[in-house]
């Protein structure tokens, strides 16, 4: 099956592109295995109009109304691999259906890499955390911890600060932060604790105390993790797109990739990583793909 724009990842830049392009009447191919990352946060926040919202529900309300763009069309499968071929991409999803494009959107998003600490899954996105735009307020002066080390523990530890007077960075082993930056932290009165962690304690997900591997504990509200990520699908580099230092796929100011023809939005070519971010990077991304198949054929 032929279409003008397949979009792989039908969370809220895939959704979001598609609703561009739905409203410009563009025959379009969602493919989405889903997957989010965030589906275990319970509320989504610092995005204007559904603030304090369930993620999901988020989601749900934008495939609502995607659907009603009847050019639009949903597949619930994984995209597995992708091709060139003559005026477009072919994509074969995980069910061994063929489909093929003219333009195609990857809006996968990222996988985190979650440590090998006892609790972390469990408390990951509820109240082991990743960005203080996006959970910061709900956990403003209440006694929180870093899990990070150098520049990334730095960066947030200036957020972080500005939101709690009681903050501590865990190294989880030795500390590497140059003479003038541990200078700066203590000023700040931030604790720095190099003692590996080894065990999240909590109810359900929200954080009570970190136990460290020589047995003391310490009783925290949240903590924020600077942690790896991995991409949540091979497309793009299947297809050769060229990634940026951090891992992102490199896009340009209007969201294409190193290879014609394919775009990229969303978590997985950018570091802000939040709902409004990964909804205005779709919507351009859109806009951009339907642009140009109109400059090829308006001529």
């Amino acid at each position: 099956m032929q279409y003008e724009v397949i979009i792989i990842g039908g969370s809220y830049s895939g959704l979001s592109a598609a609703l561009a392009l739905g409203r410009s009447l563009r025959q379009v191919l969602i493919i989405d295995s889903g997957q989010p990352c965030n589906q275990q946060t319970p509320h989504s926040h610092n995005f204007l109009t559904r603030d304090g919202e369930k993620p999901a529900d988020i989601a749900a309300k934008a495939r609502e109304q995607v659907q009603q763009y009847k050019t639009v069309s949903f597949l619930m499968d994984k995209a597995e691999t992708a091709k060139q071929i003559p005026g477009g991409f072919e994509i074969v999803t995980e069910s061994g259906k063929s489909f093929s494009g003219k333009k195609l959107i990857c809006a996968t998003g990222i996988k985190d890499k979650l440590p090998d600490i006892e609790g972390v899954s469990d408390c990951w996105g509820i109240s082991v955390i990743h960005c203080p735009y996006c959970h910061g307020y709900e956990n403003r002066n209440q006694r929180t911890a870093i899990l990070a080390d150098g520049e990334r523990a730095l960066h947030l530890a200036g957020l972080v600060r500005n939101l709690s007077p009681d903050v501590s960075i865990v190294t989880n082993g030795k500390a590497s932060f140059t003479n003038e930056q541990t200078a700066l932290l203590m000023r700040h009165n931030i604790d720095i604790i190099e003692t590996p962690l080894s065990r999240i304690k909590h109810d359900n997900g929200q954080l009570r105390e970190l136990e460290f591997s020589d047995g003391h504990t310490r009783r925290f509200h949240a903590m924020y993790a600077a942690l790896p990520f991995e991409p949540h699908s091979g497309i793009p580099f299947q297809l050769g797109c060229e990634l940026t230092e951090h891992g992102h796929v490199k896009v340009d100011h209007l969201q294409k990739t190193s290879v014609p023809g394919v775009y990229a939005c969303g978590d997985n070519s950018s570091a802000m990583r939040s709902v409004a971010a990964a909804v205005a990077s779709g919507n351009l991304a859109g806009a951009i793909v339907n642009k140009e198949l109109t400059d090829e054929h308006f001529v």
